[in-house]
């Protein structure tokens, strides 16, 4: 069995399942796939997104505000803790930095994700965390809060080895995206191959950055797979074996049975 880390089931495409969500959760089922984190990205699209995961218990949900929402509503530490209180809500986030698609001043970003952290700490539930190009002020941050003491997740995994040992020593997780399937992804590939097996997972990131052979296209839940296929041949071992481990590491992140 699979689970898929990391996934945005709000905002995937369902006309391939007749636009009936319970369509595609029973090709999930028939895919292998026992669990999905699906995560939230801002707070208006919250509601909604808890609605739609609230009743199958298949799926669980993060509460937080992506570091590249420039709009909408920023919630308070307070109101973190509140929303991620329910049993349903296992992580805080995704939250973190990234200096790729916001420019300028980004004090404000920085305000954000130490808001997250608080939160998480708070309620001892591990951050699901987006770094792009901002990877010393990712640490940095993750250190002067204290954020080991809830540790979580380098979701999407794009840095250097250097990076993941810093993360792993902040108690964090790495987990590996449909980039690790891509050839030009070599740094990624030799961290997936160093990475202690008690300390990786794999997401999809649906809709987003679907893995080869569906690169470009719309991504799925489902193609999880193909992630951890990659992530077996270069660590030599089987498909069911990294199947395992990531699925292991989960319930263990998460102290979920």
């Amino acid at each position: 069995m699979l689970i898929d880390s990391h996934c945005h089931l709000d905002r995937i495409d369902l006309e391939p399942y007749q636009n009936d969500f319970s369509c595609f959760l029973k090709d999930a089922k028939n895919h292998q796939i026992e669990h999905m984190l699906c995560i939230s990205i801002d707070m208006e699209a919250y509601p909604a997104l808890f609605d739609l995961v609230k009743d199958h218990p298949q799926i669980s949900a993060t509460v937080g505000v992506h570091p590249n929402a420039h709009e909408g509503f920023e919630p308070t530490v307070e109101q973190l803790i509140e929303l991620g209180s329910h049993p349903k809500v296992i992580g805080i986030g995704e939250t973190g930095l990234d200096y790729f698609r916001s420019t300028g001043d980004l004090g404000w970003q920085h305000d954000r994700f130490r808001t997250h952290i608080r939160a998480a700490k708070a309620l001892n539930k591990p951050l699901i965390i987006h770094t792009r190009e901002a990877r010393e002020d990712t640490l940095r941050i993750l250190r002067e809060e204290g954020a080991e003491t809830c540790g979580g997740i380098i979701h999407c995994f794009t840095e250097n080895w250097e990076f993941a040992e810093q993360a792993l020593a902040l108690n964090f997780y790495i987990s590996f995206s449909g980039i690790v399937t891509f050839n030009s992804a070599q740094e990624i590939k030799e961290v997936a191959k160093k990475i202690p097996a008690d300390r990786f997972l794999i997401e999809t990131d649906s809709p987003y950055l679907a893995p080869v052979p569906f690169r470009g296209k719309p991504n799925y839940p489902t193609y999880v797979r193909y992630v951890a296929e990659q992530i077996a041949e270069l660590r030599n071992t089987s498909f069911e074996e990294i199947a395992k481990l990531s699925t292991r590491n989960f319930y263990t992140l998460f102290k979920l049975n």
